[in-house]
């Protein structure tokens, strides 16, 4: 398994669901997962009703609760889907991103350790790349796909605690082009799975 990182805007879901072609297309069986927590749906929601986001529709702890719940499901589904197909599970957020989410939205000591506690079964990924792009320059990107707005105050706090929270993480400068950045997330995955793909022929 192989998962991405990163604060909104970083390039995430670009570079996985690239890596996933690519791994493909080096004859590796590989399946993309998008374990989002469901926070630009209930920001949709949210406006429906009239509230300017979902916080104000939900608190904030009850969207950190929800979001928590989607993205529990979203990653059980997308290793249940790898593990019965057998594939390399390249992960669009893993745990990390939501204990990042609680830590910026300042969920609280109880919150963080409930969560810990339910992700605990998921497994460690062979490797997490940290697709690492400063606040502003994510904050532009965010604002020019114009699905959504994130503050950049949010951008700011969610980046520090990336960079607290992970200490095992591969970090890959997210800041170029889609292409070199492509390249560079290539370069830290591939000898990974070669050698994983060795020892299971190994163990076969």
């Amino acid at each position: 398994m192989v998962a991405l990182v990163g604060i909104d805007g970083s390039g995430k879901t670009t570079q996985a669901v690239r890596l996933a072609a690519a791994l493909c297309a080096a004859g590796v069986t590989a399946r993309y997962g998008r374990n989002a927590g469901g926070r630009r749906f209930l920001g949709r929601v949210a406006r429906r009703f009239g509230r300017e986001d979902a916080v104000s529709l939900l608190g904030r702890r009850g969207l950190l609760t929800i979001e928590a719940v989607l993205r529990w499901l979203a990653i059980a589904r997308s290793l249940v889907s790898a593990r019965l197909t057998g594939a390399t599970a390249v992960m669009d957020r893993y745990t990390p991103c939501q204990l990042v989410s609680i830590r910026a939205h300042q969920g609280g000591n109880w919150l963080t350790r409930t969560v810990r506690a339910a992700y605990a079964p998921f497994p460690r990924p062979a490797v997490i790349i940290f697709l690492d792009v400063p606040p502003e320059v994510a904050y532009h990107r965010v604002e020019h796909r114009g699905e959504d707005h994130e503050d950049i105050e949010y951008l700011n706090a969610s980046y520090a605690a990336y960079k607290d929270v992970l200490s095992d993480a591969v970090h890959v400068d997210g800041t170029g082009d889609p292409d070199a950045v492509a390249r560079a997330v290539w370069a830290v995955v591939w000898p990974v799975v070669k050698r994983g793909l060795a020892v299971d022929a190994g163990l076969s």
